[in-house]
């Protein structure tokens, strides 16, 4: 895969991400060819998508992932078709696609990017992984972190830029590539129904597109990778079909990751949930005009939630120098963190700007040890530990025009907390919409005792409990 992302890498790719209009000339493809109902692996997504109405607005999150394919402008036009469709949906839709990371790289900037934004709908492809397992690890993942419906794609077809447009498509110069993307579609399509992904195949898709319209891969390309107009057109015709409600398939795979369930009162006054999940939403009472709400201390297992080590998340590190992707794949630890905020500080870059040493400091750690870029590194506190691989600011170099990361760039990053010790009840203000509070998200698999002591009256109506499909332990460090 590295000619994909070499190829995903180069300055091209800014222009290929652009916004570009349509094309005019555009003919749609034919209906998909699949024995699976279309849209059969998304059902709860599509649920809450078709079952919102004027008077009951679902919320619903989607998330685009994957590198420079899944950042181009389809995944706009899929947005635009999904919002028409369902204009009585809250749609929150959000593209973290990274260009030029392939699924080894990605896999380390899911940790910061993909479980802690907790979609409703995952919509995914990326280069990479088949073979190494980094492929599949991200789909198991996305499975014991959240409730997600996950669609995923096969590969489009390239076009080696050495080859004109009316050379043949079995020139060897293609070879690569296509036994590659030929590789990953198998892989796919066999993961799919092990994982229950809904599984849109582009890949066949698209060739009985070119074939039906005597068009050559080139034709649907900007370069030998990156989607033209014509070809963003394709991949979202290609992807919009899979959107589809089936109000007669079987509820059973997905009805019970997220439930509500009702707040029991304990004897002492305070509520009380016993639930098999790792993240739980209050959902505000109808209103009540003449009670002012009041705030609850919360205990998870008769602890605080402060206590819980996976209950805290860490943002994506800000971007290279002068590029667009992150400085830093990912910010791991090996000793238990708090809610803070990080810089990263080059302090000094060789003569030949091949390497660099940089500072670290935390906002409650305060200054936490120095390192170099070549080498493995871990803060004196342990609350910070920066693997060689992770870097990408020296990418710089090879793509900005020979820019150096000067000394004094820095790097930064929060460590949050995805809790609350002390929920504040809230009044709930449109009755057309669920008005919730994520109490928090993340916690480690297993069965667990929610504890709710208030002070004052609470409005709250249900607990809404979020259950993984494959929960299973999570590994210390979160980081992988």
């Amino acid at each position: 895969m590295s000619t994909a992302s070499r190829a995903c890498c180069t300055l091209l790719t800014l222009a290929c991400l652009a916004v570009s209009a349509p094309a005019a000339d555009f003919q749609p493809p034919d209906p998909p060819q699949t024995t699976a109902p279309l849209g059969a692996g998304i059902q709860r997504a599509m649920t809450l998508l078709a079952t919102s109405t004027p008077t009951h607005h679902n919320r619903v999150r989607i998330l685009y992932y994957g590198q420079s394919i899944t950042a181009q402008q389809w995944t706009g036009q899929v947005t635009a078709w999904l919002k028409a469709q369902y204009p009585n949906a809250d749609i929150e839709a959000e593209n973290r696609a990274i260009g030029g990371f392939t699924a080894p790289s990605l896999i380390r900037t899911a940790e910061h990017d993909l479980y802690s934004f907790y979609p409703d709908l995952l919509i995914f492809h990326v280069y990479g992984g088949d073979t190494s397992g980094e492929l599949e690890k991200i789909v198991q993942r996305v499975r014991q972190r959240t409730t997600a419906d996950i669609l995923m794609r096969t590969p489009h077809f390239r076009w080696d830029t050495s080859v004109p447009r009316d050379g043949s498509p079995d020139d060897p110069k293609h070879k690569g590539a296509i036994d590659a993307d030929e590789a990953q579609a198998v892989f796919i399509r066999a993961m799919a129904p092990k994982y229950g992904l809904e599984l849109a195949d582009t890949r066949l898709e698209w060739q009985r597109y070119l074939t039906k319209y005597d068009l050559r891969a080139k034709d649907m390309l900007a370069d030998g990778i990156h989607l033209n107009p014509l070809g963003n057109q394709l991949m979202a015709a290609l992807v919009i079909p899979h959107l589809r409600y089936q109000a007669d398939q079987p509820t059973d795979t997905w009805r019970n990751r997220v439930r509500d369930l009702p707040a029991t009162r304990a004897a002492d006054g305070s509520l009380e949930l016993r639930f098999v999940g790792n993240r739980v939403d209050a959902v505000t009472a109808p209103e009540k005009t003449d009670v002012r709400p009041g705030s609850a201390t919360l205990l998870i297992d008769g602890k605080s939630p402060a206590e819980f080590q996976e209950l805290l998340t860490t943002t994506r590190p800000s971007i290279s120098y002068k590029m667009w992707w992150p400085a830093l794949n990912v910010a791991g630890h090996s000793a238990p963190r708090v809610p803070e905020k990080w810089t990263l500080k080059i302090t000094r870059v060789d003569a030949e700007a091949k390497n660099f040493w940089f500072s670290v400091t935390g906002s409650v750690t305060g200054p936490d040890g120095e390192g170099e870029r070549g080498k493995r590194f871990v803060s004196n506190s342990g609350r910070l530990i920066v693997e060689p691989g992770d870097w990408w600011m020296e990418a710089t170099q090879r793509y900005a025009n020979n820019a150096v990361v000067p000394e004094g760039f820095e790097v930064t990053w929060e460590v949050k907390p995805n809790y609350l010790t002390t929920y504040q009840g809230t009044v709930s203000t449109d009755p057309t919409r669920d008005t919730t509070t994520t109490l928090f998200q993340g916690l480690a698999p297993g069965e667990h005792t929610l504890r709710l002591t208030p002070n004052g009256p609470l409005n709250i109506a249900a607990f809404r409990v979020y259950n993984p499909p494959l929960a299973a332990p999570l590994a210390q460090p979160l980081a992988p």
